[in-house]
């Protein structure tokens, strides 16, 4: 019996340790220990709790530790954590070192060694502790090295930073042997490997199949949370089980799970035990010598796995209904609240602050909502799976409805799981049941306060990428830190500003659930980009005000007081726009509320801070001269206002500097106005995007000094931002605290043939037929030749013909091929998608524009998914692969270019048969046809087939109905996606206080699961890029780049390439673009054993077959705040490549890094800087803004400005630094052959935005070049399975003739009204913004855009009507770009621009005047 007792004992064990090895994140208890340290603690205004918190005190009274070392790395010192006993006489003394995530451990650690060495009569301990990210400093280094040469045990936990875990394993491996001890608890699997008690080891952990991991992997699938609290259980009884087992392997097992029993107990109490257990029974000179006691070896002390706590209770509770009883009975009635009346927020705690008694910022949390009148629920979890009790706590017992208001998450960390491994569905689908706020908070944990203070970019990169950008996967919204670290003890401290904003906004949020709608009031901000009235309404592909006109009547609906609904968009622009009481010619807007200058600096504590930058209020924005303006209208309860421009968008100086401005007055006054004035219940920002969350301040981590959070400061933020624009909502959830909800960009059409290209496409068309003709073919590619080059197409052709060649004297191969080449750039421009129109909010696509989506989505290959595109099967149907047709058709072959068309056709046709079964008769979509289930889809399959398989044979491609069926089951889901709407429910569930359901943001084509609109955006986890599909996709365009550089630059390899990096382009694919960074410089990304990207390898010279190519990395400054982790791997992988002893003709990293040392006189690591951005929350190079606004005196301004702006170098050696360093930027880009970006998706390319010409760098590279060599310049088009590399002029040509100068776009964005007349003038603008900075805009392109939209009287007159002050702008983009020398024309084009003008003036005063 005891034998088979034994074995079934050991079987446990080794399935408990398997279950720590395997399933870290379900004995994470510890992950949170919170780490930080505040000024100054505020009492609660009238709270019980008093008595419980820290008394207020001066700051000089915290001690925060060693002061700033540099970087952002704690600078705390490790010093504060050596206890060393006082007296050693008569007494074994061992030496402990240890290494944690967070300090938190270090309060209950020099407890228990000072209780050691006070009570013990036989041994003492010396304890020293390292926070992990304290290893960074090469001194704190070698002090841990020192130590554990001299020490008798190592603990570690929680070492889940990759660099920093291979820091400890070098240290500590080579002293394992000569250690008494070696205790890990969960961390990084080579740190894990390290443990050592006795004869238990993990030496083979990670290294082999483990059945007990897999075990534990598909019990966790099978029963959720319940295996892993049923494992904690398990832990908890397993030492009174482990007493009895006999054998020493048991006994060492047996120390291991008491160490770990002990560890998660985490008070001095519990660690004092552990920490003379493992010295009575493993230090060889105390182990055996009876100079330990039995009974001060005590059993762990443990809390409940799960309950709710509250600092005054008598007890943890373990059933929501007594806690209720004690609370409402007892608790509320002492702390003066109703608990009928009140609302109920529900806190979420880590069950090792309470264990450490490390709570005060919980107390001051709790103090805080109860002194403002709320009942609180904290729950707590025993791992960090926190759905159970979430499930069990905050609904009352037998109701499914939740039972607080709101929640915050004081954890950090997402919902399920903890560093390691995280369930988001499992989250998300607990969150949609719960249906309330929730809101993630962060406590600092390696900064400490001061730190963070003086910190421009705010809260640490890792614990951004931990504890913010995986929260917002779970729909969590608000990351405000709270806490911060008490340097010398390392014990928790409230922030008081951050716990009074925090308690504030959670109950405001509450406060939506139990407010009536007709009592709301809703703030409704536009944004105006350039200012101009022309401008108002700004929003990315969104017809602002027939959406915000959909809002009112949906609010309506709900029993809001909206007032009196416009009947028209065009009454409700007009309202807006007009001020009512102007007399005379005013550009002033609709004034709503004139506030007073003294009104407004009482309502307004930081105006002074504004004085640096603007002096006094009312300053000369937003102003009469006597009180401060706020634009807009009111409905009811509903404020429609205009958010002012930056200010300083027309001031050359201001536009220079390094540093964004405050914002103005005027700025400061709109949102002071809205929630101290009109007291709005929630603000809704419309469309992307506004200016509130650019405003200078942290990069993440706000502070009570940063701009946006003084801005929004306890108002709700709810923002309607486009769903291909992740990134920059990302900064605005951030940054402004909003709660996202997307809206769908208009679907992407077929840019189509029009006018010329039109007539040159049925010549190619006449030519198949008669190609063999002797006498008739040479003449139709005569015709060829002279249409294309009356199209500009010989732009784009090197070799056509010239005008007077002859076709007759060619070959038939010869003509082939210029017809071929011809046919090739009309397909691309006649395929080139572009998004049609504007959006509304709460209007689900056509079935027009549904299918021309699902064509899109058919194209690509989704091998993720198990299917092949559409074009893929097809070719594969007649023998082809689809990949060589693409070569062919790339190279002009005409028979591979008609085959290509073909194909493109037959997929078109295919998937227009799926959706015409659900279409109505209106051309919508009101249920899609559920073909694979529905009787309908049998009896076509008895009748010859599906519908698209039909109309594939009509084509001539007879593609398996089994091969095409995974596809076309994908495409009828996806069509439910694209015809779902949520967009206006979703602003209606968050107005009544409700949760809004997550989902990334990016390109529907790529990834469907953006669809459908109407969720909170989320990015990605930023440490899972680039992923394996990524990096080929990468390798793909990089050989392609190379290739193309080679054949131009008269096959010589480029030596250095500048490269812009921005954060939607990277989410969407991703990482191809830092993928095809690592791919130049020759170093490949690996994921560590938690399948994180964040190793890097070089790759042997062999191996990659050409020379390193150096690169200069400009990171956009969305890019820099949603991944600076990745800038990291960026700067190692070029320093890395630089220190690789190799030839300078095979390592143009190395050649350059060398050279710019000897020069600069700095080491060969400093001379590799590669990685520039921004300064911390300051965005762009302002180039944009100055040509936007016209207010610019040169290129050579324009120059200074990216120069002076984006020169802010990153350097991985002092992660989360960005330090001014121009004269390394200039030296870098001086040696550059090519400039470089990436176009990833249909929605946006070169002139839809001015983003890609404001990071453009090819004019300045060409002015510190000292040969004055203009680069080359490439972008690389991956928007089609078909991935291109084409010149900058070449894609600037096929832009403009595809939207610009294309009547399907123009024609498109006029059916709009007012918002489209201003979308086709940002086009030429931002094409005008190309030949400022690039040069590589073609004159004809001008010429046909003054014919189209100039010459006509037509549309003269349907530009004017819709939009003077607009249709005024694009008169002056013209003049302008001839004024510039970048437009030349004839005199009859300018005198009718110099009239035309004159008359828009005049009939802009008229308009005002009536």
């Amino acid at each position: 019996p005891n034998h088979l007792f034994y074995q079934q004992a050991r079987g446990i064990t080794s399935l408990v340790v398997s279950a720590l090895i395997a399933g870290t994140s379900a004995f994470q208890s510890s992950w949170t220990q919170r780490a930080v340290s505040p000024s100054r603690v505020a009492m609660p205004r009238r709270s019980i709790l008093a008595p419980t918190m820290m008394a207020p005190t001066d700051e000089a009274l915290l001690d925060t530790g060693a002061g700033g070392r540099g970087g952002m790395f704690t600078s705390s010192n490790p010093e504060d954590r050596r206890i060393v006993p006082a007296d050693k006489t008569g007494k074994e003394t061992f030496k402990v070192v240890y290494v944690v995530l967070e300090s938190q451990y270090q309060a209950s650690m020099s407890k228990a060694a000072m209780s050691i060495n006070s009570k013990q009569k036989g041994v003492a301990v010396e304890v020293v502790g390292y926070l992990l990210e304290e290893l960074r400093d090469e001194g704190n280094l070698a002090k841990f090295k020192a130590d554990v040469e001299t020490a008798n045990v190592f603990i570690g936990s929680l070492i889940f930073v990759q660099e920093l875990a291979e820091k400890v394993v070098e240290v500590v491996e080579p002293m394992r042997d000569k250690l008494d001890a070696v205790v890990v608890f969960p961390s990084m699997p080579e740190v894990m490997r390290l443990n050592k008690v006795g004869s238990f080891t993990m030496a083979n952990l990670g290294q082999s199949k483990s059945i007990v991991a897999d075990f534990m992997k598909s019990k966790k699938k099978q029963d959720g949370s319940s295996f892993e609290e049923g494992m904690l259980k398990l832990l908890r009884t397993l030492p009174k089980v482990l007493k009895y087992l006999p054998g020493d392997k048991a006994a060492d097992a047996k120390s291991f799970m008491m160490s770990f029993q002990y560890w998660l107990g985490g008070s001095p109490e519990n660690l004092e035990a552990f920490l003379l257990m493992l010295a009575d029974k493993y230090v060889p000179e105390i182990a055996g010598k009876s100079l330990v006691s039995e009974e001060d070896i005590i059993e762990p002390i443990l809390l409940p796995d799960k309950g709710i706590w509250h600092p005054l209770a008598p007890r943890v509770f373990e059933d929501v209904t007594e806690y209720s009883e004690w609370y409402n009975a007892e608790h509320a009635p002492a702390a003066g609240i109703d608990p009928a009346t009140a609302p109920t927020v529900g806190v979420i705690l880590q069950k090792s602050h309470i264990n450490t008694k490390d709570e005060c910022h919980y107390v001051s949390m709790i103090a805080e909502l109860e002194a403002r009148g709320a009942r609180v629920v904290c729950i707590y979890s025993g791992g960090l799976d926190f759905s159970g009790p979430v499930n069990e706590y905050f609904y009352a017992q037998g109701s499914s409805e939740a039972e607080v208001d709101s929640v915050i998450n004081l954890t950090g960390f997402a919902l399920v799981g903890g560093p390691a491994s995280q369930d988001h569905d499992k989250a998300v689908e607990v969150l949609e049941a719960l249906n309330r706020p929730y809101l993630c908070a962060v406590p600092l944990v390696f900064q400490s306060f001061e730190e963070w203070q003086r910190s421009e970019l705010g809260l640490h990169p890792v614990q951004v990428a931990l504890q913010v950008s995986l929260p917002e996967i779970d729909g969590a919204i608000e990351p405000i830190i709270y806490a911060g670290r008490e340097g010398a003890t390392g014990r928790s401290v409230p922030l008081p500003d951050r716990i009074t904003n925090l308690a504030e906004r959670s109950l405001k949020w509450a406060n939506l659930r139990r407010k009536k709608n007709e009592d709301k009031k809703l703030a409704v901000t536009v944004f105006q980009f350039p200012p101009d009235k022309g401008n108002v309404g700004t929003a990315a592909y969104l017809d602002v005000f027939g959406s915000i006109r959909a809002v009112l009547g949906e609010l309506k609906k709900e029993g809001y007081n909206v007032g009196e609904i416009p009947d028209t968009t065009e009454e409700l622009v007009e309202i807006i726009l007009k001020d009512k009481e102007a007399k005379f010619d005013s550009p002033t807007l609709n004034i709503a509320y004139r506030m007073p200058v003294k009104e407004y600096e009482e309502k307004t504590w930081y105006h002074k801070d504004l004085e640096e930058n603007w002096g006094p209020a009312p300053g000369h924005l937003n102003t009469d001269g006597t009180d401060m303006l706020i634009f807009g209208a009111h409905f009811g309860n509903v404020f429609i206002g205009v958010q002012p421009t930056f200010g300083y968008e027309g001031d050359p100086m201001r536009l220079l500097f390094s540093k964004s401005a405050s914002p103005h007055h005027g700025f400061a006054a709109y949102y002071t106005y809205l929630e101290k004035i009109f007291e709005a219940d929630a603000v809704l920002h419309f469309g992307t995007h506004g200016s509130l969350e650019f405003m200078p301040g942290k990069q993440v981590g706000m502070a009570g000094t940063c701009y946006p959070d003084r801005l929004i400061n306890s108002i709700p933020n709810l923002y309607y931002y486009a769903a291909n624009n992740p990134s920059e909502a990302t900064i605005a959830k951030r940054r402004s605290y909003s709660a996202t909800i997307s809206y769908l960009t208009p679907p992407a059409e077929n840019a189509g043939l029009y006018k010329g290209l039109k007539e040159l496409g049925e010549l190619v068309s006449s030519y198949k037929g008669l190609r063999e003709n002797e006498s008739r073919g040479p003449s139709i590619v005569n015709s060829i030749v002279a249409a294309a080059r009356t199209c500009n197409l010989d732009k784009d052709i090197e070799d056509l013909p010239l005008e007077d060649a002859d076709a007759k004297e060619m070959t038939l191969d010869q003509r082939d091929g210029v017809v071929g080449a011809v046919y090739r750039r009309l397909m691309e421009i006649e395929s080139r998608l572009l998004p049609c129109g504007l959006h509304t909010v709460g209007v689900p696509p056509s079935a027009e524009e549904a299918i021309a989506t699902l064509v899109n989505i058919a194209a690509l290959d989704r091998p993720e998914d198990g299917f092949k595109g559409l074009p893929r099967l097809i070719a594969e149907s007649i023998g082809r692969n689809i990949d060589d047709i693409y070569r062919g058709n790339n190279q002009g072959v005409l028979d591979e270019v008609e085959l290509n068309q073909k194909i493109t056709e037959a997929t078109r046709k295919a998937v227009r048969a799926s959706v015409e079964a659900s279409t109505n008769s209106e051309g919508r979509i009101d249920e899609v046809n559920d073909f694979f289930k529905n009787i309908g889809g049998a009896m076509a399959m008895l009748s010859g087939g599906t519908p698209w398989a039909k109309a594939l044979k009509e084509d001539g491609f007879a593609v398996p109905e089994e091969k095409l069926k995974p596809l076309f089951e994908y495409l009828e889901f996806c069509l439910k996606q694209i015809v779902k709407d949520n967009e206006l429910g979703a602003l209606v569930g968050a107005l009544q206080g409700e949760y809004i359901t997550p989902g990334p943001g990016g390109d529907p084509i790529r990834n469907p699961d953006v669809l459908p609109t109407g969720k909170n955006m989320h990015a990605l986890d930023p440490q899972s890029i680039p992923t394996a599909a990524a990096v080929d996709c990468a390798r793909v365009v990089v050989e392609r780049l190379l290739e193309r550089l080679k054949i131009d630059n008269g096959d010589v390899w480029p030596e250095s390439i500048a490269f812009t990096l921005w954060g939607t382009d990277n989410i969407k694919t991703y990482g191809e673009s830092l993928a095809q960074v690592l791919m130049l410089v020759g170093v490949k990304p690996v994921p560590d054993a938690l399948g994180r990207v964040n190793k890097l390898e070089v790759i042997p010279l062999e191996e990659l077959g050409r020379p390193r190519i150096d690169v200069v990395v400009s990171c956009s400054g969305v890019f820099r705040d949603l991944f600076i982790n990745q800038m990291a791997l960026l700067d190692r992988a070029v320093k890395m490549a630089a220190e690789a002893d190799e030839p300078s003709e095979m390592n143009f990293v190395r050649k350059h890094a060398l050279e710019t040392a000897e020069e600069m006189q700095v080491s060969l690591r400093e001379a590799a800087t590669r990685v520039f951005s921004n300064s911390a929350g300051s965005y762009s190079a302002n180039v944009g803004l100055a040509i936007e606004n016209g207010g610019w005196e040169g290129e050579q301004q324009l120059q200074e400005q990216f120069l002076s702006r984006k020169g802010f170098a990153f350097n991985a050696d002092k992660p989360g630094q960005m330090d001014q360093n121009a004269d390394m930027f200039k030296a870098a880009l001086s040696t550059v052959d090519c400039t470089f970006q990436n176009l990833d998706s249909s929605e946006i390319s070169l002139t839809d935005v001015s983003h890609y010409y404001d990071s453009d760098p090819t004019k300045v590279v060409k002015g510190l070049r000292k040969d004055g060599k203009k680069p080359m310049s490439m972008i690389a088009d991956t928007t089609t399975a078909n991935a291109q590399v084409r010149s900058l002029s070449e894609t600037v040509r096929l832009d403009a003739r595809t939207k610009l100068l294309n009547p399907k776009f123009y024609e498109g964005m006029l059916a709009s009204g007012y918002e489209g007349t201003r979308e086709i003038t940002k086009r030429l603008k931002n094409t005008m913004g190309w030949s400022a900075t690039s040069g590589d805009v073609d004159n004809f392109i001008y010429e046909d855009a003054n014919d189209v939209f100039i010459a006509d009287p037509e549309m003269q007159k349907r530009l004017m009507d819709t939009n003077p002050n607009a249709f005024r702008d694009m008169i002056t983009t013209f003049l302008e770009a001839n004024g510039r020398g970048y437009w030349d024309t004839s005199e009859e084009n300018l005198e009718r621009l110099q009239d035309l003008y004159q008359e828009v003036e005049d009939r802009i005063e008229g308009v005002t005047m009536g």
